[in-house]
């Protein structure tokens, strides 16, 4: 394995031979694994737990890390091609990706979807024209379109809880927030859903329809996985018998690049806060998960967020075992 990037690139077995691998060093640690392994991470957008697991996640292995953002650049980092580079930054991007992953072993690049041109951040063109900049293993820590990471942490998030596979009910349900949010964490979670065999339902209000190509993409994955993806606006029918309420926000496909019109689309939704009675049609051992960071009151309530059907903490230190065997597997083998 040389570039993590969607877990869609690799089939069922090799995922789970990860999740073996994370379970194995979260019991069995091998803190000498990585000694003298340096882990470059790249950030051009804001992070808590992404930033925090990859260093814990190098630390408990051995290696070292080191962080580059632009607001840590005393020059300041230009993004933007074709430009003439007489303002503020004094670094293009195109010089600073190759010389950030010339110091390291292994990279990780975070970018964030700029959320103006729908058919550009689905083919993630940002993400792959920076990977062609880098000569070393590389983790996409999410881009426009992807957040494998976070992923494979759900996966093993739900093996540890016994959520069945087969047969389990995994409802990806759209949550109110304030603002237009990118889409990579639902495009990437109705892919591990179906990849692990579940009856996936996207649970989503008009106008918020996740992107055909991605649904095609999950469908099929689906089909060889004996899984099935759907979606409704029934709320009632989607969450009946469910095992995972997956609460996530994310912008209107239908105005995608338009704030104006996708605030207007959201402003009358703010019932879409995932509390109590959702579960009352679920399994009874339904359990709530969300990516984090989330908005108490607005996504969720108080009470299923710190009530005993939450498994959000186990998800967020999940990431640091998960990405732990991904930095095992792309320097070890």
């Amino acid at each position: 394995m040389n570039r993590f990037n969607d877990l869609a690139d690799f089939p069922v077995a090799e995922i789970e031979s990860l999740l073996e691998l994370a379970e194995r060093l979260k019991r069995q640690p091998e803190p000498r694994a990585l000694e003298g392994k340096i882990l470059s991470l790249l950030f051009l957008s804001p992070s808590l737990r992404t930033l925090a697991s990859f260093q814990a996640a190098m630390g408990r292995l051995g290696g070292n890390s080191f962080v580059i953002s632009p607001d840590m650049s005393i020059h300041g980092i230009e993004t933007r091609p074709g430009i003439v580079m007489d303002g503020a930054a004094a670094e293009h991007i195109r010089e600073a990706v190759p010389v950030i992953a010339s110091y390291g072993d292994v990279m990780g690049i975070r970018a964030f979807a700029e959320r103006r041109d729908l058919a550009t951040e689905i083919a993630d063109r940002e993400f792959e024209e920076l990977a062609t900049l880098v000569d070393v293993p590389l983790i996409n820590m999410e881009s426009a379109i992807q957040h494998p990471c976070q992923s494979l942490a759900d996966w093993k998030t739900m093996n540890d809880f016994d959520v069945p596979s087969s047969g389990g009910r995994f409802v990806l349900s759209w949550a109110f927030h304030p603002r237009p949010l990118p889409l990579a964490v639902p495009s990437t979670t109705v892919k591990m859903a179906a990849m692990r065999g579940m009856d996936v339902v996207v649970l989503r209000p008009d106008g918020f329809a996740l992107p055909e190509p991605i649904m095609a993409q999950a469908r099929a994955l689906a089909d060889a996985s004996g899984g099935r993806v759907t979606e409704t606006e029934d709320r009632a029918e989607a969450l009946e018998g469910a095992n995972v309420i997956y609460a996530k926000s994310w912008m209107s496909t239908q105005h995608y690049g338009d704030k104006p019109a996708d605030l207007a689309a959201r402003e009358e939704l703010t019932d879409w806060c995932v509390d109590d009675p959702w579960f009352d049609s679920a399994d009874a051992d339904c359990r709530f998960m969300h990516c984090l960071p989330v908005r108490r009151g607005v996504v969720v309530s108080d009470r299923v967020l710190d009530g005993p059907r939450s498994i959000v903490i186990a998800e967020a230190r999940n990431r640091m075992f998960a990405q732990m065997a991904v930095l095992h597997r792309l320097l070890k083998g």
